[in-house]
């Protein structure tokens, strides 16, 4: 069984390899076509905007038509004889399911629930693939339908037919098996696929008023379902249609980014929609957890294979959110893994909404850069600090001096002495930033009394801000305390603290 299972996936990871270069193309165009970060070259209209865009267009190509991929790729591994033939045999029996999926659609689409003539794409459920207008089955439907034909490949295509017969033998006997299993598998795809995309969009209502626990089901839905086309129906409603915003979260964002750049009240009450568009961050961060663990598990002999493959689609995920190649690597090998995947981006959604991030991240770091960071950063710092280290508190000073707020020992000191790292008795991490964006003042204003691996008690001062500087500076002398490694926040008081007092708990 177990060798059975390895062959699959081996099969599955012979167009998986074609990603890797694909991927890094389109990252690359999507930067070199970005005014931001090439200068006004790149404006729409000018030939380097053109050549780039080509270039993206022939990079889409595997991403594109991933079904017929596919298709394509499982008879490459799992056909027994004659492995060539019954590519070619996969190939047109898909394309027949395909026609007889479209065409039972079009005469008979409401006996199955389905509007054959609304707009191809998004929430519609339905596709073009090698032109034909069907159901949208992602990879799930091309893998099944081609197992399918490599079964019937390996079972007849070696049958000897009488000599009158003969030319229907090899790869015609196996189409012509394709062609009549065909009509019932496209009957009851027709009858049964619809009513599960029906199922999923019909939640909706209930995932837009479900809050962190929405949130939390609609980023594992939009994960899990990757393979099987099912996520249009998660996302689209809410980042292109009316779920949540009449025009859609992306839209609704962009119309209204510059006053909520302008604004100092918390993003997440000027746009609490924006709690299900955080499904780009698990493509950019959780991408880098995904190729850490391959790498490190990989045996030794293979680590440098490994890590080339690696680095293109770990890039491609992080800058442009194309997550694909760096899933499907471990997707057939090993499913429990995508499931835990689905879970941890999930969580990490859900997190994030809970301590007030926001906004349109559905992509990768790029768009988060241009969408997000740069035009908040001013006025929304904390919540940016907040989706990149963690939950944590924010301390109104009272004095000059700080003092450690745990016993413990001190793990690090920015160079720039503005953070410092603590490390409780009992392994917990605590970062104490201070000030906001007084990084670049590269260490003015600050006095440190600490240095790393020294032991702390909260009777140990750790250092001395002069406040009226940053101030000078136009910076804010708030003491940000943040938990890296926490997934909620401790309890502690609003309000007016006292010296000593007890503040939290970890």
């Amino acid at each position: 069984m177990m060798e059975k299972v390895q062959r699959f996936g081996g099969a599955m990871f012979t167009p998986v390899l074609l990603f890797s270069f694909s991927g890094l193309m389109v990252s690359l165009a999507i930067i070199f076509k970005n005014p931001m970060l090439v200068g006004s070259i790149a404006t729409e209209g000018t030939t380097w905007y053109s050549v780039w865009s080509i270039l993206e267009d022939g990079a889409w190509t595997v991403f594109n038509q991933m079904e017929l991929l596919f298709v394509i790729g499982l008879p490459i591994g799992l056909a027994k004889k004659a492995n060539a033939r019954a590519v070619m045999e996969a190939f047109v029996v898909y394309l027949t399911f395909q026609y007889f999926v479209s065409g039972m659609l079009k005469y008979f689409g409401p006996f199955f629930g389905v509007d054959f003539f609304q707009e191809v794409g998004g929430a519609s459920g339905m596709k073009l693939i090698a032109g034909i207008q069907t159901l949208d089955t992602g990879i799930v439907g091309a893998i099944v339908i081609s197992a399918i034909v490599v079964f019937i490949h390996n079972r007849f295509f070696d049958t000897k037919l009488p000599d009158f017969l003969g030319i229907f033998q090899g790869s015609s006997l196996v189409v012509i098996i394709g062609f009549f299993t065909m009509l019932p598998v496209a009957f009851l795809v027709c009858l049964i696929w619809p009513k599960i995309q029906f199922g999923i969009s019909s939640m909706q209502g209930f995932l837009a008023t479900s809050g962190v626990l929405g949130v939390w089901i609609y980023t594992f839905l939009e994960r899990i379902l990757i393979p099987t086309g099912l996520h249009h129906f998660i996302y689209s409603p809410f980042i292109f249609g009316p779920a949540v915003v009449p025009e859609g979260i992306t839209k609704a964002w962009m119309a209204n980014l510059n006053s909520f750049s302008a604004s100092t009240t918390p993003v997440k009450q000027l746009f609490p929609e924006g709690g299900f568009a955080l499904h780009g961050n698990s493509k950019m961060f959780g991408s880098l957890g995904i190729a850490a663990a391959l790498y490190f598990t990989a045996r030794p002999e293979n680590k440098k294979r490994v890590l080339s493959i690696l680095i293109p689609i770990t890039l491609t995920a992080f800058l442009a959110g194309i997550t694909e190649p760096l899933e499907f690597t471990f997707l057939f090998i090993s499913p429990p893994l995508f499931l835990i995947h689905a879970l941890l981006a999930a969580s990490m959604s859900a997190t994030m909404f809970a301590f007030g991030v926001v906004g349109d991240m559905g992509s990768g770091f790029l768009d988060l850069l241009a969408k997000n960071w740069i035009p908040l950063f001013a006025n929304h710092k904390g919540m940016i600090f907040t989706q990149l280290m963690g939950p944590g508190l924010a301390i109104e000073l009272a004095s000059d001096e700080i003092y450690a707020p745990i016993e413990g020992r001190v793990t690090s000191v920015f160079p720039t002495k503005h953070a410092i790292s603590l490390e409780t008795k009992d392994k917990k991490a605590i970062l104490l930033h201070m000030g906001l964006d007084t990084v670049e003042l590269n260490g003015a204003g600050f006095e440190i009394f600490v240095k790393e691996n020294d032991l702390v008690t909260p009777n140990t001062r750790l250092a001395k801000i002069d406040r009226a500087f940053l101030k000078a500076q136009g910076k804010d002398d708030l003491l940000v305390i943040l938990f890296p490694e926490e997934k909620t926040i401790p309890d502690y008081p609003l309000g007016q603290t006292e010296k000593q007092a007890p503040l939290f708990d970890l």
